[in-house]
Protein backbone atom coordinates (compact mmCIF):
# COMPACT_ATOMS: atom_id res chain seq x y z
CA UNK A 1 0.00 0.00 0.00
CA UNK A 2 1.00 3.32 -1.14
CA UNK A 3 0.94 5.83 2.47
CA UNK A 4 1.68 8.77 0.40
CA UNK A 5 -1.35 8.10 -1.90
CA UNK A 6 -3.81 10.64 -1.00
CA UNK A 7 -7.11 8.89 0.18
CA UNK A 8 -10.25 9.52 -2.51
CA UNK A 9 -12.73 12.18 -1.95
CA UNK A 10 -15.97 10.72 -0.92
CA UNK A 11 -19.34 10.25 -3.30
CA UNK A 12 -21.93 11.89 -2.02
CA UNK A 13 -23.97 10.12 -4.09
CA UNK A 14 -23.49 7.10 -2.52
CA UNK A 15 -24.72 5.90 0.99
CA UNK A 16 -22.32 6.21 3.55
CA UNK A 17 -23.32 3.13 5.63
CA UNK A 18 -22.26 3.27 9.38
CA UNK A 19 -23.62 1.47 12.27
CA UNK A 20 -26.30 3.72 12.69
CA UNK A 21 -27.49 3.58 9.10
CA UNK A 22 -31.15 2.66 8.91
CA UNK A 23 -31.48 -0.64 6.93
CA UNK A 24 -34.63 -0.76 4.41
CA UNK A 25 -34.79 -4.13 1.99
CA UNK A 26 -36.75 -4.63 -0.90
CA UNK A 27 -37.28 -8.59 -1.56
CA UNK A 28 -38.65 -9.93 -4.59
CA UNK A 29 -37.84 -12.70 -7.01
CA UNK A 30 -36.48 -12.30 -9.39
CA UNK A 31 -34.68 -8.22 -8.16
CA UNK A 32 -32.77 -8.00 -11.18
CA UNK A 33 -34.99 -5.60 -12.71
CA UNK A 34 -35.69 -3.46 -9.62
CA UNK A 35 -35.22 0.57 -10.11
CA UNK A 36 -35.84 1.53 -6.22
CA UNK A 37 -32.27 0.75 -4.31
CA UNK A 38 -30.51 3.45 -7.12
CA UNK A 39 -33.50 5.82 -6.70
CA UNK A 40 -34.17 6.07 -2.74
CA UNK A 41 -30.42 5.52 -2.06
CA UNK A 42 -29.91 8.71 -3.94
CA UNK A 43 -32.71 10.66 -2.30
CA UNK A 44 -31.25 9.52 0.86
CA UNK A 45 -27.62 10.55 0.01
CA UNK A 46 -29.10 13.70 -1.37
CA UNK A 47 -31.34 14.90 1.74
CA UNK A 48 -28.76 13.38 4.55
CA UNK A 49 -30.36 10.54 5.37
CA UNK A 50 -28.62 7.91 7.07
CA UNK A 51 -30.37 5.01 5.97
CA UNK A 52 -29.57 2.22 3.13
CA UNK A 53 -31.89 0.30 0.93
CA UNK A 54 -31.11 -2.77 -0.29
CA UNK A 55 -32.59 -5.46 -2.78
CA UNK A 56 -32.45 -9.45 -1.70
CA UNK A 57 -34.23 -12.27 -3.50
CA UNK A 58 -36.59 -14.08 -1.40
CA UNK A 59 -38.72 -17.09 -3.00
CA UNK A 60 -42.35 -16.84 -2.39
CA UNK A 61 -41.85 -20.23 -0.18
CA UNK A 62 -40.10 -18.45 2.70
CA UNK A 63 -40.96 -14.85 2.35
CA UNK A 64 -43.78 -14.79 4.83
CA UNK A 65 -40.94 -15.98 7.57
CA UNK A 66 -38.13 -13.59 6.35
CA UNK A 67 -40.49 -10.71 6.66
CA UNK A 68 -41.36 -11.76 10.05
CA UNK A 69 -37.96 -12.67 11.44
CA UNK A 70 -35.82 -9.84 9.75
CA UNK A 71 -37.83 -7.33 11.26
CA UNK A 72 -36.36 -8.63 14.69
CA UNK A 73 -33.41 -6.52 14.16
CA UNK A 74 -33.80 -2.90 15.70
CA UNK A 75 -32.11 -1.12 12.85
CA UNK A 76 -34.22 -2.73 10.14
CA UNK A 77 -36.92 0.35 9.54
CA UNK A 78 -39.37 -0.93 6.46
CA UNK A 79 -39.41 -2.85 3.39
CA UNK A 80 -40.20 -1.92 0.00
CA UNK A 81 -42.21 -4.90 -1.45
CA UNK A 82 -41.56 -6.49 -5.32
CA UNK A 83 -42.87 -8.88 -7.44
CA UNK A 84 -44.74 -11.38 -6.45
CA UNK A 85 -44.86 -10.76 -3.00
CA UNK A 86 -47.22 -8.06 -3.12
CA UNK A 87 -50.73 -9.88 -2.80
CA UNK A 88 -49.31 -12.60 -0.23
CA UNK A 89 -48.36 -10.29 2.02
CA UNK A 90 -51.00 -8.00 2.42
CA UNK A 91 -52.61 -10.83 3.98
CA UNK A 92 -49.88 -10.94 6.75
CA UNK A 93 -49.51 -7.59 7.97
CA UNK A 94 -51.60 -6.33 10.78
CA UNK A 95 -52.57 -3.36 9.45
CA UNK A 96 -53.18 -2.40 5.48
CA UNK A 97 -53.97 1.17 3.89
CA UNK A 98 -57.50 1.16 1.90
CA UNK A 99 -56.00 0.64 -1.30
CA UNK A 100 -53.88 -2.39 0.03
CA UNK A 101 -57.13 -3.71 1.27
CA UNK A 102 -58.81 -2.72 -2.09
CA UNK A 103 -56.20 -4.27 -4.47
CA UNK A 104 -55.43 -7.04 -2.09
CA UNK A 105 -51.75 -6.36 -2.26
CA UNK A 106 -48.64 -3.66 -0.34
CA UNK A 107 -45.91 -2.78 -1.57
CA UNK A 108 -44.23 -1.08 1.65
CA UNK A 109 -44.54 -2.42 5.24
CA UNK A 110 -43.41 -0.44 8.13
CA UNK A 111 -42.94 -1.57 11.93
CA UNK A 112 -45.19 0.56 13.67
CA UNK A 113 -43.85 1.91 17.67
CA UNK A 114 -46.15 -1.00 18.85
CA UNK A 115 -44.62 -3.81 17.16
CA UNK A 116 -47.62 -3.98 14.61
CA UNK A 117 -46.47 -4.55 10.66
CA UNK A 118 -47.86 -1.70 8.61
CA UNK A 119 -48.75 -2.17 4.74
CA UNK A 120 -49.07 0.49 2.52
CA UNK A 121 -49.60 0.67 -1.63
CA UNK A 122 -48.29 3.25 -3.66
CA UNK A 123 -48.19 1.79 -7.42
CA UNK A 124 -51.66 2.79 -8.14
CA UNK A 125 -51.04 6.66 -6.80
CA UNK A 126 -48.35 6.67 -8.57
CA UNK A 127 -49.37 5.56 -11.93
CA UNK A 128 -52.08 8.53 -11.78
CA UNK A 129 -49.33 10.56 -11.28
CA UNK A 130 -47.73 9.40 -14.20
CA UNK A 131 -50.52 9.47 -16.49
CA UNK A 132 -51.01 13.05 -14.93
CA UNK A 133 -47.14 13.98 -16.11
CA UNK A 134 -47.62 12.25 -19.69
CA UNK A 135 -50.76 13.90 -20.25
CA UNK A 136 -52.75 11.09 -20.53
CA UNK A 137 -56.30 10.71 -19.72
CA UNK A 138 -57.72 8.39 -17.81
CA UNK A 139 -61.29 9.90 -16.69
CA UNK A 140 -63.96 8.56 -17.76
CA UNK A 141 -62.02 6.01 -20.04
CA UNK A 142 -62.28 2.47 -20.98
CA UNK A 143 -59.08 0.69 -19.86
CA UNK A 144 -57.15 -2.92 -20.54
CA UNK A 145 -55.11 -4.21 -17.13
CA UNK A 146 -53.04 -6.88 -18.90
CA UNK A 147 -51.63 -9.35 -16.00
CA UNK A 148 -53.50 -9.61 -12.63
CA UNK A 149 -50.63 -9.18 -9.96
CA UNK A 150 -49.75 -6.98 -6.96
CA UNK A 151 -49.28 -4.16 -9.19
CA UNK A 152 -51.97 -4.44 -11.85
CA UNK A 153 -54.63 -4.74 -8.79
CA UNK A 154 -53.14 -1.31 -7.96
CA UNK A 155 -53.45 0.36 -10.72
CA UNK A 156 -57.05 -1.06 -11.09
CA UNK A 157 -57.76 0.31 -7.87
CA UNK A 158 -56.18 3.54 -8.24
CA UNK A 159 -58.62 4.05 -11.79
CA UNK A 160 -61.65 2.64 -9.81
CA UNK A 161 -61.23 4.92 -6.77
CA UNK A 162 -59.90 8.08 -8.34
CA UNK A 163 -61.99 11.56 -8.11
CA UNK A 164 -63.36 10.85 -11.28
CA UNK A 165 -62.79 7.03 -12.01
CA UNK A 166 -62.05 5.27 -14.95
CA UNK A 167 -65.00 5.19 -17.23
CA UNK A 168 -64.35 0.89 -17.44
CA UNK A 169 -61.93 -1.49 -16.49
CA UNK A 170 -61.09 -4.55 -17.63
CA UNK A 171 -58.58 -6.77 -16.71
CA UNK A 172 -56.30 -10.12 -18.50
CA UNK A 173 -54.76 -12.84 -16.98
CA UNK A 174 -54.41 -16.38 -18.41
CA UNK A 175 -54.72 -18.19 -15.17
CA UNK A 176 -57.86 -18.40 -14.55
CA UNK A 177 -59.60 -16.80 -11.86
CA UNK A 178 -57.06 -14.42 -11.31
CA UNK A 179 -58.61 -11.38 -12.88
CA UNK A 180 -61.79 -12.11 -11.81
CA UNK A 181 -60.68 -12.40 -8.26
CA UNK A 182 -59.31 -8.60 -8.44
CA UNK A 183 -62.18 -7.44 -10.29
CA UNK A 184 -64.43 -8.88 -8.06
CA UNK A 185 -62.49 -7.30 -4.81
CA UNK A 186 -62.93 -3.87 -6.74
CA UNK A 187 -66.75 -3.93 -7.08
CA UNK A 188 -67.37 -4.60 -3.45
CA UNK A 189 -65.15 -1.77 -2.31
CA UNK A 190 -66.13 0.86 -5.37
CA UNK A 191 -68.93 1.84 -6.98
CA UNK A 192 -67.70 0.74 -10.43
CA UNK A 193 -67.69 -1.94 -13.78
CA UNK A 194 -64.25 -3.64 -13.31
CA UNK A 195 -64.36 -6.83 -14.59
CA UNK A 196 -62.61 -9.73 -16.11
CA UNK A 197 -62.03 -10.50 -20.10
CA UNK A 198 -61.35 -14.09 -21.67
CA UNK A 199 -58.74 -12.02 -24.24
CA UNK A 200 -56.09 -9.86 -24.57
CA UNK A 201 -57.34 -8.32 -26.99
CA UNK A 202 -56.66 -4.33 -26.89
CA UNK A 203 -59.67 -3.31 -29.35
CA UNK A 204 -62.14 -1.08 -28.29
CA UNK A 205 -59.54 0.34 -25.21
CA UNK A 206 -58.50 4.11 -25.02
CA UNK A 207 -55.83 2.77 -22.53
CA UNK A 208 -54.30 -0.28 -22.50
CA UNK A 209 -51.71 -1.17 -19.74
CA UNK A 210 -49.19 -3.90 -19.69
CA UNK A 211 -49.14 -4.97 -16.03
CA UNK A 212 -47.73 -8.19 -16.73
CA UNK A 213 -43.96 -9.56 -16.24
CA UNK A 214 -44.05 -10.17 -20.15
CA UNK A 215 -41.25 -8.40 -21.33
CA UNK A 216 -38.48 -9.02 -18.88
CA UNK A 217 -37.14 -11.17 -21.12
CA UNK A 218 -36.13 -10.67 -24.86
CA UNK A 219 -37.95 -13.90 -25.47
CA UNK A 220 -40.99 -12.98 -24.18
CA UNK A 221 -43.77 -12.65 -26.16
CA UNK A 222 -45.74 -9.12 -26.93
CA UNK A 223 -48.50 -8.74 -24.56
CA UNK A 224 -51.51 -8.03 -26.88
CA UNK A 225 -51.97 -7.48 -30.71
CA UNK A 226 -50.60 -4.08 -30.85
CA UNK A 227 -52.15 -4.06 -34.65
CA UNK A 228 -55.66 -4.29 -32.74
CA UNK A 229 -55.31 -1.05 -31.06
CA UNK A 230 -57.67 1.89 -31.54
CA UNK A 231 -56.52 4.77 -32.84
CA UNK A 232 -55.84 7.39 -30.41
CA UNK A 233 -55.76 4.19 -27.88
CA UNK A 234 -52.31 4.84 -25.37
CA UNK A 235 -50.05 2.53 -24.11
CA UNK A 236 -48.16 2.24 -20.77
CA UNK A 237 -45.70 -0.87 -20.02
CA UNK A 238 -44.83 -0.22 -16.07
CA UNK A 239 -41.54 -2.12 -16.80
CA UNK A 240 -38.51 -0.44 -16.58
CA UNK A 241 -36.09 -3.28 -17.72
CA UNK A 242 -35.21 -3.72 -21.33
CA UNK A 243 -36.98 -0.36 -22.57
CA UNK A 244 -38.66 0.48 -24.93
CA UNK A 245 -40.09 -3.23 -24.53
CA UNK A 246 -41.09 -4.91 -27.89
CA UNK A 247 -45.01 -3.73 -26.92
CA UNK A 248 -43.49 0.33 -26.63
CA UNK A 249 -41.82 0.35 -30.18
CA UNK A 250 -44.60 -1.69 -31.86
CA UNK A 251 -46.83 1.21 -30.11
CA UNK A 252 -44.95 3.98 -31.30
CA UNK A 253 -44.41 2.88 -34.92
CA UNK A 254 -47.93 3.16 -35.44
CA UNK A 255 -47.62 6.38 -34.54
CA UNK A 256 -49.22 6.00 -30.92
CA UNK A 257 -48.29 7.19 -27.23
CA UNK A 258 -46.70 4.41 -25.48
CA UNK A 259 -44.75 5.05 -21.92
CA UNK A 260 -42.54 2.92 -19.94
CA UNK A 261 -42.75 3.07 -16.51
CA UNK A 262 -40.05 5.50 -15.50
CA UNK A 263 -42.24 7.73 -13.84
CA UNK A 264 -44.78 5.96 -12.21
CA UNK A 265 -41.26 4.88 -10.17
CA UNK A 266 -40.88 8.83 -9.79
CA UNK A 267 -44.12 9.60 -9.15
CA UNK A 268 -44.35 6.52 -5.61
CA UNK A 269 -41.30 8.33 -4.10
CA UNK A 270 -42.90 10.87 -2.40
CA UNK A 271 -45.40 8.53 -1.18
CA UNK A 272 -42.69 5.95 0.19
CA UNK A 273 -40.90 8.35 1.86
CA UNK A 274 -43.49 9.85 3.97
CA UNK A 275 -45.07 6.38 4.82
CA UNK A 276 -41.56 5.85 6.33
CA UNK A 277 -41.16 9.13 8.33
CA UNK A 278 -39.28 11.06 5.83
CA UNK A 279 -41.83 14.36 5.32
CA UNK A 280 -38.97 16.94 4.41
CA UNK A 281 -37.65 14.52 2.21
CA UNK A 282 -41.42 13.79 0.36
CA UNK A 283 -41.66 17.43 0.35
CA UNK A 284 -38.36 18.05 -1.47
CA UNK A 285 -38.82 14.96 -4.00
CA UNK A 286 -42.03 16.65 -4.86
CA UNK A 287 -41.09 20.57 -5.18
CA UNK A 288 -38.33 19.01 -7.97
CA UNK A 289 -37.79 15.43 -9.28
CA UNK A 290 -35.59 16.37 -11.84
CA UNK A 291 -32.54 14.63 -10.68
CA UNK A 292 -34.23 11.70 -10.07
CA UNK A 293 -35.91 11.57 -13.78
CA UNK A 294 -31.83 12.60 -15.23
CA UNK A 295 -31.25 8.96 -12.74
CA UNK A 296 -33.61 6.62 -14.05
CA UNK A 297 -34.93 7.79 -17.68
CA UNK A 298 -32.74 6.14 -20.09
CA UNK A 299 -30.33 9.29 -22.29
CA UNK A 300 -33.21 9.30 -25.37
CA UNK A 301 -35.53 10.61 -22.84
CA UNK A 302 -33.75 13.41 -22.06
CA UNK A 303 -35.72 15.80 -24.28
CA UNK A 304 -39.01 14.38 -22.84
CA UNK A 305 -37.33 15.28 -19.10
CA UNK A 306 -36.44 19.13 -20.25
CA UNK A 307 -40.24 19.29 -21.65
CA UNK A 308 -41.51 18.64 -18.22
CA UNK A 309 -38.59 20.87 -16.43
CA UNK A 310 -41.31 22.96 -14.25
CA UNK A 311 -44.04 20.09 -13.76
CA UNK A 312 -43.45 19.33 -10.17
CA UNK A 313 -44.22 15.47 -8.66
CA UNK A 314 -47.79 14.73 -8.09
CA UNK A 315 -49.27 14.98 -4.32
Amino acid sequence: MNLSTPPLAADRTAPQISGTTAVYLIPGDPVAQVRAPELFNRIFARMGIDAVLVPVRVKPADIAAFVRTAFLADNLRGRFIAIPHKAPLSRMVDICSRAGQAAGAVNAIRRNDDGRLEGGLFDGAGFVGALQWEGIAHAGRRVLVLGAGGGAAAIAAALAGGAPPAGDIALYDPVPGKAEAIAAQLRAVFDCTAHAVASNDPAGYDLVVNASPLGLQAADPVPCDVSRLDAGAAVVDILMKNQPTPLVRATRARGLQAVAGFEMLIQQAPHYLEFFGHAEAARAVRSDGRFLREMIYPPELAGEIRDHAATPVTA
